[in-house]
């Protein structure tokens, strides 16, 4: 059975996840600010990081990857669409906000680039390619343990924007409806900013999912 912790980070408190197993290996998915502290959890609770996983490229999501990736020296993780978004600030929106800092890592070790079961150390998940919020936005489901982490796809009572780059409405709503709502009622939805939801409370009460 796999543990899920979560630390909102920086100043759009974007949700860091640490997924560990019981052997306390563990992912880093989406270290998006205060790599330090990161790092100090990881230490304090004798975890073996193996590797980070990312849901997609936005400033918010990555800005502690190195910093992350250099301490512990595991791999990275991005789907192949969104891989220039670690390397150039402009593709990341880092250059937008005045005042917070250009975010630029090195490229990632490894680039998704198919839908399906992936294997990373003791680890075992399903890759869905979500877009609409970026085009490379992806979603980690984890089915033995019923619960799935989503990125900025799906929000508790809330979508992603679709006025970034790469957005699209259209195609974003159809991500949430093909692939996140189809999942069982009593999955468990991480998002990338906010508290846990699940499909059936979505389906319910998500106002800008009626009517689709």
């Amino acid at each position: 059975m796999y543990k899920v912790s979560t630390y909102p980070l920086g100043p759009i408190q974007t949700n860091c996840y640490i997924v560990q197993d019981e052997m306390k290996n563990c992912l880093l998915i989406d270290p998006g600010e205060e790599g330090s502290r990161i790092i100090n959890e990881i230490k304090k609770h004798e975890l073996n990081p193996v590797a980070i996983l990312l849901t997609h490229g936005h400033f918010d999501h990555i800005g502690a990857v190195d910093e992350v990736r250099d301490e512990f020296d595991i791999p990275v993780y991005i789907h192949e669409f969104e891989q220039d978004t670690l390397t150039d600030p402009n593709m990341n929106g880092s250059t937008r906000y005045p005042g917070l800092p250009l975010v630029k890592n090195k490229e990632a070790d490894f680039l998704l680039t198919d839908e399906g079961i992936k294997n990373i150390g003791p680890f075992t998940f399903e890759v869905l390619h979500t877009p609409g919020h970026s085009v490379g936005s992806v979603t980690y489901v984890f089915s033995e343990d019923r619960f799935a982490i989503v990125g900025d796809t799906l929000f508790n009572q809330g979508v992603g924007r679709t006025d970034l780059p790469g957005g699209n409405t259209e195609i974003l709503l159809s991500s949430i409806h093909n692939k996140l709502l189809t999942l069982g009622d009593d999955y468990v939805i991480y998002p990338g900013h906010g508290s846990p939801t699940t499909p059936r409370h979505e389906m319910d009460m998500n106002p800008f999912l009626n009517g689709f």
